[in-house]
C-alpha cells in the first residue's frame, strides 16, 4: 500500500511539473520566458516558443522565433530577467512610439522589442519583421550547408565548443593575421596621403607617429572583420557572450591607443606650425593641449569601458558629472586656474619672452602652465603667478610696445651762456638723428627750465630695440656721446650746491669764469658730430 501511494505521488509530481511551465504572454517577462524556455535543448517545443511572434502562421512564427534566439545567442545577448518588467501595462519611455512597448537590449540591439497587442505582450511586428532581414546578414549561405556535411565526431563538444568550430576559429584567426599584414601597408598609405593632403608636411616624427597609428587601426578593422564572422561558427551563447566582451574591451582599448596617437599627431602638426609663428606662447601651448587632450582620451575610454561591463551609460555620464562638480568643489582654485589658463591663451595679453608688469611682479615670462606662470625678474628671481590671479590683474605688457621710451633731464650750471646752451641742446639732436638706435621720426631735447641748482634740457627718445639689455646698451651710447659734446663745448654740469660769489676781496683777484663762444669755433664742434665715426 504504501509503494502504491510513493508511486501515486510520483507520478502526480511529474505531471505537475510537466504542467508547471506554459505558455504565457501576460507580460514582457512572461513572454521572453515563454520564448526561451520552448527552445531550450531540454524543453525544446518550437510551436509553443511561436506563440510570441504575432501576425504569422505557425511555420513561419516558427522560424521567426528561432531565428531570432539564434541572433540573441550570435551575439551573447543574455536576458536578465531580474530586470524586465512583469507588469502587464508597462510602457517605456524610452520609445517615442505609442503604446505599451519594452526594449530588450536598448544599448544593444534596440530593434528587438516587445509591445501589448490586445491582452496579450509579442514581439513587435517591426522585429519581426527584421528578424530574417538579419539572420541572413549574419548567417551567410553556407552556414548551414557546413553544418550539414560536417561529420559526427565533428560536432563532439570540448569546454562547450564542437570540434569543428574549434578548426573554424583556427581559420578565422589564421586569415586575420593575413590581412593584418596586406591591411597595414593600405592603410598606412592612406594615412600618409591624407596627411599630405590635410596639411602638407614632411618630418620623420609625424611618419613615425603614422606608423604607429596604423597598427591599432588594421586590428580595428580586423576586430570588426571578426564580429562579422563569428556568428557562423554558431558557438554556445555563454562562449559568444565571452569572445565578444573579450573582442569589445580590445577595441575600446585599441580605440584609447588609436586616439592617443592620433593626439601625438595632431601635437606634431601643431608644432611645426607654432615653430613658425612668431609667438612663443603657441609653443608653449602644445604640452598642455597635449596633456589636457590625452587625459580626455583616456577618461571617455574607461567611461565606455564600464558600460561593457553593464553600467547604465546614463548612470556613468551622471556619476561622472556628479563625481567632476564634487571634484570641482573640492579643488576650486585648480579650476579656477586651468579656466585661467584657458582665458590666457585664448587672450594671449604677453608671449613667452614678453616683459610684463602684473601687479608688484615685473619681468620676463618664461612659461605658461596648467596651473600658474613663471616670471622671471630682472635679478633673476623667480615668481610663480596662479593663472586665475594673472588673468584678472591688469597686465601692461611692454613687450609689445613699438619703441623704448627714455625721459631724463641734463642739468648744466647756471652761468652757461645761452649761444652754448643753444649749442649744446642741437648737437644732441644731431646725435639723436644720427644714432641708428633711437627713432628720429619723433623725440624731444628742449632747455625745460631752471630748476633749483641748474638749467634743465629735457632729453624724450625711443629706442627702437625693444631688448632691456639693447636698451640699456643704447643708452649707455648716447650718454658717451652727449658727455664728450658737453666736453667739445666747455658746458659743465651741475650738481647740488650753493655756490658764494665775490667780486670784489682785498688782494685777490676777481672771480671770473671764461666760457668760449667764438661762432665758429661752436659750428666746427657741431660740424664734427655729423662726421661718420672712424
Amino acid at each position: 500500500m504504501k509503494k502504491l501511494l510513493l508511486l501515486f505521488l510520483l507520478f502526480s509530481a511529474s505531471l505537475i511539473a510537466q504542467n508547471k511551465v506554459k505558455v504565457d504572454l501576460s507580460n514582457p517577462n512572461a513572454t521572453i520566458s515563454t520564448h526561451i524556455y520552448f527552445l531550450q535543448s531540454n524543453s525544446y517545443e518550437p510551436e509553443k516558443a511561436a506563440r510570441v511572434i504575432y501576425g504569422y502562421d505557425s511555420m513561419e512564427a516558427q522560424e521567426i522565433a528561432i531565428k531570432l534566439k539564434t541572433i540573441m545567442d550570435a551575439k551573447g545577448l543574455k536576458v536578465d530577467f531580474s530586470k524586465v518588467p512583469t507588469d502587464s501595462i508597462y510602457s517605456d519611455t524610452t520609445i517615442t512610439k505609442s503604446g505599451n512597448q519594452y526594449l530588450l537590449f536598448p544599448n544593444k540591439m534596440p530593434e528587438i522589442y516587445l509591445e501589448k497587442i490586445e491582452d496579450n505582450w509579442y514581439y513587435s511586428k517591426e522585429t519581426s519583421g527584421k528578424v530574417l532581414e538579419i539572420y541572413d546578414l549574419m548567417y551567410p549561405w553556407y552556414s548551414e550547408k557546413l553544418q550539414e556535411i560536417i561529420p559526427e565526431v565533428g560536432h563532439r563538444k570540448l569546454f562547450n565548443v564542437e570540434l569543428w568550430q574549434y578548426l573554424g576559429l583556427l581559420i578565422l584567426i589564421t586569415i586575420s593575421f593575413g590581412l593584418f599584414y596586406i591591411l597595414r601597408k593600405i592603410v598606412f598609405l592612406i594615412l600618409n596621403k591624407s596627411q599630405h593632403l590635410i596639411i602638407n608636411i614632411s618630418d620623420e616624427e609625424i611618419k613615425s607617429s603614422l606608423k604607429k597609428l596604423t597598427r591599432p587601426v588594421v586590428l580595428l578593422i580586423l576586430m570588426a572583420f571578426i564580429k562579422n564572422r563569428l556568428p557562423s561558427l554558431v558557438l554556445h551563447i555563454d562562449v559568444n557572450n565571452f569572445l565578444l566582451l573579450s573582442i569589445n574591451i580590445m577595441v575600446v582599448v585599441f580605440w584609447i591607443y588609436v586616439f592617443m596617437k592620433l593626439v601625438l599627431v595632431i601635437m606634431s602638426i601643431y608644432a611645426k606650425y607654432a615653430e613658425s609663428t612668431v609667438s612663443k606662447l603657441d609653443d608653449q601651448l602644445v604640452p598642455v593641449l597635449k596633456n589636457f587632450l590625452m587625459g580626455l582620451v583616456i577618461f571617455l575610454g574607461i567611461l565606455k569601458l564600464l558600460t561593457l561591463f553593464g553600467v547604465d551609460p546614463v548612470t556613468v555620464v551622471a556619476g561622472a558629472s556628479i563625481g567632476g562638480i564634487a571634484i570641482a568643489l573640492a579643488s576650486q582654485d585648480t579650476v579656477k586656474n586651468f579656466i585661467g589658463t584657458i582665458m590666457i591663451f585664448i587672450d594671449k595679453p604677453f608671449h613667452i619672452g614678453d616683459w610684463i608688469e602684473a601687479g608688484t611682479v615685473i619681468g620676463t615670462v618664461e612659461t605658461v602652465g596648467f596651473r600658474s606662470t613663471t616670471v622671471r625678474a630682472a635679478d633673476t628671481t623667480i615668481f610663480q603667478i596662479p593663472n586665475s590671479q594673472l588673468s584678472e590683474m591688469v597686465v601692461n605688457n611692454k613687450g609689445l610696445r613699438s619703441f623704448r621710451r627714455y625721459t631724463t633731464n641734463l642739468g648744466i650750471r647756471y652761468d652757461t651762456p645761452p649761444e652754448l646752451i643753444e649749442a649744446f641742446v642741437l648737437g644732441i639732436r644731431r646725435i639723436i638723428e644720427l644714432d641708428p638706435a633711437t627713432r628720429t621720426e619723433e623725440y624731444n631735447v628742449e632747455f625745460a627750465g631752471f630748476a633749483d641748482s641748474s638749467l634743465s634740457i629735457l632729453l624724450n627718445v625711443y629706442f627702437v630695440n625693444l631688448d632691456w639689455s639693447n636698451e640699456q646698451s643704447s643708452k649707455h651710447k648716447l650718454h658717451m656721446k652727449i658727455l664728450k659734446l658737453a666736453s667739445s663745448l666747455g658746458v659743465g654740469f651741475a650738481f647740488p650746491s650753493s655756490t658764494v660769489m665775490i667780486e670784489q676781496f682785498p688782494d685777490k683777484p676777481v672771480f671770473d669764469i671764461n666760457y668760449n663762444t667764438d661762432e665758429k669755433r661752436i659750428q666746427k664742434i657741431l660740424d664734427d658730430i655729423n662726421k661718420p665715426v672712424e
